[in-house]
Order: C-alpha cells, then structure tokens, then sequence
C-alpha cells in the first residue's frame, strides 16, 4: 500500500496496532485520539484515507463526516465503532462512510478495506440524504458477524427500490427491520403500511392500500399464510400498482423453499418479492448476543420506571443456554417480568427457572438431545451467512475468520474442562502446549480467563 492514513481512536491500544500494521504495509500514519486534531489535519490537506472510531472524548465521529465530505470529497473514511447496532451501520451508510466495520475487528480485514480505499479514493461522492431523527436504541442489537452481515445487508438494500422478503423464525424482528429500512430510505416521509390477506380479500382491497400507501413502503405480513387466491391477487397488485409506485416488502415465517414445494407461496409471487432476500438469525444462532441483548433489556426496564437489577453468573448461564423458541420477543418478555418480580437487585438462577419454567420448550441448546453432526451445523451456520449477503461475496479473509470463530470457542471449553490446566488442556487439544499459549494471546481470551487458567 501507497498513503498517508489519519487514524483516530481514543484507544491507544489500536492506534498502536493500526499504525504498526498499516506502517509495515508501507503507509505513512497520523494518529491522534481526538476529532479536533483529527479535523485539523483533514484541514490542512494531510491524508489518504481516514480510519474513526465513533465515540471520542471530543464528539461523535459520524457526525464529522458531512464536513469532510464537503471539504474533500475525494477522502474515503472507514468507520469502526464498538456500538454494535443496526443504526450504527445505517447512520454509517446514510452519511456516506466508504466502510464500516465493528468492533473488535479483524486486522487483515480492515487492511484489506483499506487498501480498497486507496484505490478508490478519486472517485466521486454522492451527496448525503438527510438522516432522520430516530430514537436513540432500536432493538436489532448484536455484536455476532451474523447480524453484522445482517446490518450491512441492510444498510445496502435501504435505499433501493428492490423488493425486500424478509423471512425468519416467530420473534426475531422481521417487521422491525422492515421499519428500519423504510424510516431510514428516501421513501420515509411517505407511508408505512402494514397489510394482511384479510385486507386484500374483496376486489376492490388493493385499490384501497395502494391508496393509503400513496408510494411509500407496503409491507405484505407473512405472506405464506396468505391464500392462493389473495396471493395472486397481490401479484396482479404488484404489476399494476397504478401511479404512485410503493416499495413491496414482505416477512415469512418458516423455510421459504418448504412454503414454494408445498404450494403455501405461489413462484410467481416468490420472484416478485424477492428482490434482496433477507434471512433474520434465531436467537439460537447468536447465543453471544444473549448477554448483550439481556443488558439492553434491563436498562429499557429501568427507564421506564423498574428498579435496577443485573443477572447473577448463574442466572446468565441458563440464559445462554435456554433455546428461546420465541427469540428475542421472548427474551424481552422474560427480562421485564424479572426486571418487575425479582426480590433483590442481582436476579438469581432460582428466579429465572420460575420464569423459564412457565415458557415453552425448556430445553438446553447444547443438549444431547440433537443428532445434527458437527459438520452438517457448520454447513447450515456458512450457508446462512452467505446468504444474508445475498448476491454479493462476504468480506475478504473469510477463511481466517472461520477459523477464528471455532478455535476460540474450542479451546476455551477444553481449558473450562481442565479446570484451566493448560498441560491437560494441550493434551486433550493434541497440541504443543507453547502453541495453546500462542492461541490463547492471539485469540485474545479475556484477562479474567488467563489469571483462572494461569
């Protein structure tokens, strides 16, 4: 690589890495951990490309990017932020970033971004659509690269005119991304209007929604329980939709590919619909999320007027492993009642049972109940994640990544089931126990963990 790099991050940890990495590479670096500075050098013509963090000790770092882009256009700036949220990655895209990525982040991915940005960075910039006020949080919260895929997917379909088809398991939030993406595209001043086949039943049904959607978005709710009939109704819909075009999007529950052999979603509607095909993770399928997800819950509880409480390590542990067949809808519903019912402010394991006890299919999700192969889950897990980036290829540096994501939970059971005996815990992993250690540093297992281990 061939560039000047501004880097600004209140961490110093990453601007040392960053700046060893991208040095190595044979840029040159700027590196500061404030905004001001950082604006000062954007000022005085300094810089390539720009990497930001989004929380700094002297603003806010999306809210720079307006500035640069009006004073040199031609400047790409990647953005990283540890605020893992959908509106992180939106606000990102809505202000024009060249990338983004969250954190923590993997280093030979974001070099390879980098460099992309090298060679990009005499091409022109569109100018910004105005953000709209929104509320502070939404619930699509994850740190997981399945809903960090999800987000950009997103965040690259939002001001399309593609159809959306939104499918995914009871409670994931389907209609909330639908919401998402209308609130934060070029149709938001327009309608949002959610529809049933009820609705659609008598002839003259979609003359009536097409005219209270005046060409905003029209959202078709789970669209495999609709009849044939209405179905081709909607069809019909869709390819005469009149003068003011809206936006079709669509949610279903269950596996698209079921619904189409068993005659439950016509093909000619399935094709309409199906523009950016967008598949909403279970909650199954991003247990880290859980901790995180359970943390939002609770300070939501508190605002609106519960007391303060937090999950004892227990109680945490059989969040993680309980199945939520009702995902995140249930994990909300599960977290207000406990927020509201527990007697002391750390919520206990025996509190949770009660809770849990009363819920569906109670049932650990690394049961041995499963007669799923290792290979056949890794298989499914790959396969959802290429297709929640639809028609285009993931990241660059997949393989590393994939490996990442089994080593380190594989050797953190192995040292939890050797008591943190790394002689036992090499042993048991068929390793060199001077590579464990290696693993343990590169793989970054947290402090607390290593003095257990050591």
């Amino acid at each position: 690589m061939d560039g000047t790099i501004l880097v600004a991050d209140d961490d110093r940890t990453i601007r040392t890495v960053l700046t060893q990495a991208l040095t190595r590479a044979g840029c040159k670096v700027h590196a500061t951990s404030s905004l001001t500075t950082l604006m000062r050098w954007v000022g005085e013509g300094k810089g390539d490309v720009v990497i930001s963090d989004v929380v700094m000790p002297d603003g806010n770092g999306l809210e720079m990017l307006p500035k640069i882009r009006q004073d040199r256009p031609d400047l790409p700036v990647i953005v990283i932020s540890a605020q893992n949220t959908i509106m992180t990655a939106i606000q990102a895209a809505e202000a024009e970033a060249y990338d983004y990525l969250p954190k923590p982040f993997d280093l030979p991915d974001l070099m390879k971004r980098t460099a992309r940005a090298l060679e990009a960075r005499s091409a022109p910039s569109r100018p910004a659509p105005e953000v709209p006020d929104q509320p502070d949080e939404l619930p699509l919260v994850g740190r997981t690269p399945v809903m960090q895929a999800l987000y950009r997917l997103v965040a690259r379909v939002m001001n399309t005119d593609l159809p959306v088809l939104i499918s995914g398991e009871s409670g994931t939030g389907k209609s909330l991304i639908a919401r998402a993406i209308h609130d934060f595209s070029d149709r938001r001043t327009l309608p949002f209007v959610t529809v049933t086949g009820n609705e659609l039943q008598d002839i003259e049904g979609p003359a009536r929604v097409l005219a209270r959607v005046k060409g905003g978005t029209l959202l078709l709710d789970e669209i495999t329980d609709i009849p044939d009939d209405i179905q081709a109704r909607i069809v019909r819909m869709i390819d005469t939709p009149g003068d003011h075009v809206p936006r079709f999007m669509a949610t279903s529950q269950g596996d698209l590919a079921e619904a189409l052999d068993k005659g439950r979603l016509r093909q000619d509607l399935y094709y309409r619909l199906s523009g950016a095909s967008i598949q909403v993770p279970s909650l199954r399928e991003r247990v880290e999320d859980i901790a995180l997800l359970t943390d939002h819950f609770l300070i939501r509880a508190e605002r609106d007027g519960a007391p303060k409480r937090w999950l004892s390590t227990d109680a945490a542990d059989l969040f993680r492993a309980y199945s939520w067949p009702g995902n995140v809808r249930q994990l909300e519903n599960a977290v207000r009642r406990l927020s509201l019912t527990s007697r002391a402010e750390e919520i206990t394991r025996t509190e949770v049972e009660l809770v849990l006890g009363n819920q569906p299919e109670m049932e650990p999700v690394l049961s041995g109940g499963s007669s799923e192969k290792l290979g056949a889950a890794v298989s499914r897990h790959l396969r959802r994640y290429f297709d929640l980036h639809g028609a285009l290829l993931p990241p660059p540096g997949l393989y590393q990544r994939i490996l990442k994501e089994v080593e380190f939970p594989l050797i953190e059971i192995a040292l939890e089931a050797t008591g943190g005996n790394q002689a036992k815990c090499a042993e048991l992993l068929g390793i060199n126990r001077n590579t464990l250690r290696k693993k343990i540093t590169d793989l970054d297992i947290p402090v607390t963990r290593r003095r257990k281990l050591m």
